[in-house]
């Protein structure tokens, strides 16, 4: 790669991104205006909830002014100020008088909740506040019967009659809050009228309250800033990097489609990789000032905010939050750079595939429904930097982030290398995708066409070819998935399913033949012309082919159960999994014959799901033109066909083995049987091991095999005899010739010619 051209072309779009207005309107003048205009709209909202206090109608205050001993609850058309923290409280909320509101005649009962529901709704006032028939004679009779408690006659109370009742709307913001604010007076006048009498019958006040929780927060006042800004800053810096990395894709790609200027740079001396490498620069530079220019212009409006913020509410600690600490900046600026570099090559490999601007926009929520989530997820409760979300993509960086900035820098040392190794992959795996659809002119090229639904079904069936296309294989992970989510949504409500073998059976049957194999079954008939190419059936496999199988079955298990622990200590089960598993475990074992669990848990799914993810979705994916992108695709379908998150990650490394099978033996028997054996091997030896289980009889070969210490499943030397194995025979699979699609001959024509160049 040239780095002069790289430096050429990079030099080329940043001249043409800042001569556009809407490029330099959306980097730098829209963060400036943004937050300071967010800003001044909370400052007229929140004089807007000053100068608005919410209405409360009473009724029944008569009970009230009978006993000079209660503590006045209201004083004028407001709440006594004692039972508020300050006066702004005391003025957010206004007394209403019953014959202001209804001056005819007061309702009663039923009809009473209907019309205050009318004056609710109707803004009118926000809550009804009513205090029984009653309620002063009991507060009298609670009083005297502590003052008198020494006589014989005692006073039954009447716990209905002791409830003021707040009548609102919950589905109104406003009324909820006025109920909120209403309930927090009424409590501390309670509280008030209990010390009253508990002062005038000589009991201690403690007798009510015999202790008090004191809350000791020994962290320092700089450490609860930086916990604020470490789940705020990175969220904050990310959205807005994938924000200013996707609209100069966009027109570095799509709009330079629309003007016609994408072929003088495509015909230029620079290679396809240096020209992705020059636009992937300048995206990433604008992702990147696009994100810092926003962190700043928050910070500075925070600052003011939050101070108005802290007047209107009760926040604790809001008053006191002051801008993020300079090392939360410069870690900021730090993991900036390659999460910019992996939204900016995932945004131009979008932009490549889009045929216009406008099309290339609606990419933009597909992408951010992707992120958002690996964005999110930090943010739950309980959510800490472990091993194994260290190695999930941007949350690991996002947890990383937030430790570093909390100050826990020895706690990130551990986790550092699997986030950068992480981070890094994924940087790779994008460009390296951006630069594969510049590669390809039926990309680059693609031409706008208005979408006639009669004349795409009909091509759909009267130009079928002898396998799908990569749309259709795609469209059958989307089937299988969304077939699956609600056929198994609706077993899990039935009573009792799966707590018998025949139950579990019927699921079983379920999930495989209804779930997997049917549509498929389905779309291979109507979409294809040669099913049986599609499935790869169309001929006998060879025996060798068959024997190597059976052979890497046999050795992968090992090495899959390893894998499949592995992952168990990374991301463990919870015990609702665990006891589910068990569940599963014991029903199997009261199988009335010793072949029905092998034939439902073995034979069952390797038929159903080879046909699915190595037959009809794995033959579309090959029109990609990169074998090992169909196989892996493949594999991570597979993988999220299975219900726990633990078998996802396994079945997903387990399906890279069968695929690679697939493509290389042209065949579908040999993934069958390798399938099946597979799953079979896992309801055998879950029954050898119960029998090494301590205190059972011991058996010399299986302790020679198996392991008993709960450390793992096999001995260290059969993993590394079945490691050497496994790798031999993969070896030898990835020698043997085998059959390439048209896109895959094309694919490699082009690599020979750019490694000749």
């Amino acid at each position: 790669m040239n780095l002069h051209n790289v430096k050429l072309v990079y030099a080329r779009e940043m001249r043409d991104q800042l001569r556009d207005r809407r490029t330099l309107f959306l980097i730098a003048v829209l963060p400036l205006l943004l937050y300071p205009l967010l800003g001044m709209s909370f400052f007229q909202l929140s004089q807007f909830m000053r100068n608005n206090a919410s209405k409360v109608l009473i009724l029944g205050e008569e009970q009230l002014s009978g006993s000079e001993w209660l503590p006045a609850l209201f004083e004028g058309d407001h709440f006594a100020p004692n039972w508020f923290g300050s006066p702004t409280e005391q003025n957010a909320l206004q007394i209403v008088q019953a014959d202001t509101l209804w001056p005819g005649k007061v309702p009663k009962g039923e009809e009473l909740d209907q019309t205050a529901r009318k004056a609710i709704a109707q803004g009118d006032v926000q809550v009804v506040l009513r205090f029984p028939n009653g309620f002063e004679e009991q507060l009298v009779a609670v009083r005297e019967s502590l003052l008198n408690r020494d006589d014989a006659k005692q006073v039954q109370f009447t716990d209905d009659l002791l409830q003021p009742e707040i009548i609102f709307i919950s589905a109104n913001e406003k009324s909820r809050i006025a109920q909120l604010r209403v309930d927090d007076v009424l409590r501390n006048w309670r509280a008030e009228v209990t010390r009253s009498n508990l002062r005038e019958g000589n009991v201690p006040i403690s007798a009510t309250n015999p202790f008090a929780i004191k809350q000791n927060d020994v962290s320092e006042e700089q450490q609860r800033h930086a916990a604020v800004w470490s789940k705020v800053l990175p969220f904050v810096l990310f959205i807005w990097a994938l924000t200013g990395a996707f609209y100069p894709a966009i027109d570095l790609c799509a709009g330079e489609k629309e003007r016609g200027t994408l072929e003088t740079l495509l015909v230029s001396p620079a290679e396809r990789r240096e020209i992705v490498w020059g636009k992937l620069l300048t995206i990433m530079t604008f992702s990147v000032i696009t994100a810092l220019l926003n962190l700043a212009s928050l910070g500075v409006t925070a600052k003011f905010v939050m101070a108005q913020f802290r007047e209107i509410i009760s926040l604790p600690g809001a008053s006191a939050l002051t801008l993020p600490p300079l090392n939360a900046l410069v870690w900021l600026v730090v993991a900036l750079l390659p999460i910019a570099a992996f939204f900016s090559a995932m945004c131009l490999a979008c932009a490549a595939f889009a045929r216009s601007t406008k099309e290339g926009q609606y990419y933009l929520m597909p992408l951010l429904l992707v992120i958002m989530p690996l964005m999110m997820l930090p943010l739950s409760p309980g959510v800490e930097l472990t091993l194994g979300n260290s190695l999930i993509p941007v949350t690991g960086v996002v947890l990383l982030l937030r430790s570093v900035i909390e100050g826990q820098y020895w706690q990130t040392v551990p986790y550092l290398l699997p986030v950068v190794g992480v981070t890094l992959g994924c940087c790779l795996l994008a460009i390296r995708w951006a630069e594969d659809q510049f590669n390809r002119e039926s990309v680059l090229f693609r031409e706008s066409e208005r979408l006639d639904l009669g004349r795409w079904i009909t091509h759909l069936f009267r130009d079928r070819a002898d396998t799908p296309t990569l749309a259709q294989g795609i469209l059958c992970i989307a089937v299988v998935s969304i077939v699956q989510f609600f056929v198994n949504l609706s077993l899990s409500a039935r009573e009792g399913a799966g707590n018998s073998f025949q139950s579990l059976a019927e699921l079983l049957f379920i999930s495989q033949v209804v779930c997997i194999a049917l549509p498929v079954a389905l779309m291979t008939l109507l979409f294809t012309r040669h099913p049986a190419r599609t499935l790869l059936l169309d001929h006998w496999p060879r025996f060798s082919h068959v024997l190597a199988a059976t052979v890497l079955a046999v050795l992968m298990f090992p090495l899959g159960q390893q894998f499949a622990q592995w992952v168990e200590r990374l991301y463990p089960f919870s015990n609702e999994v665990k006891e589910q598993i068990a569940g599963l475990s014991g029903t199997l074992q009261n199988a009335p014959n010793w072949w029905l669990p092998l034939l439902l848990m073995g034979l069952l799914p390797a038929v159903c799901e080879e046909i699915a993810f190595r037959g009809f979705i794995l033959s579309g994916l090959r029109h990609l033109g990169h074998k090992w992108w169909a196989i892996s695709i493949s594999a991570v379908a597979f993988g999220m066909a299975h219900f726990i998150l633990q078998q996802k990650v396994s079945a997903a490394a387990v399906g890279l083995v069968i695929g690679l099978l697939a493509v290389q033996t042209g065949s579908l028997v040999p993934c069958i049987v390798f399938h099946a054996i597979y799953n079979s091997l896992t309801v055998l030896t879950s029954r050898l091991a119960e029998m090494l289980e301590p205190g059972k009889e011991t058996h010399p070969v299986l302790d020679l095999i198996l392991r008993s210490d709960g450390q793992g499943l096999f001995q260290n030397w059969v993993l590394l005899a079945c490691l050497f194995g496994a790798a031999a025979i993969l070896w030898w699979l990835h020698r043997i010739p085998y059959h390439r699609t048209d896109e895959e001959q094309f694919q490699e024509r082009l690599d020979k010619q750019f490694v000749g160049a």
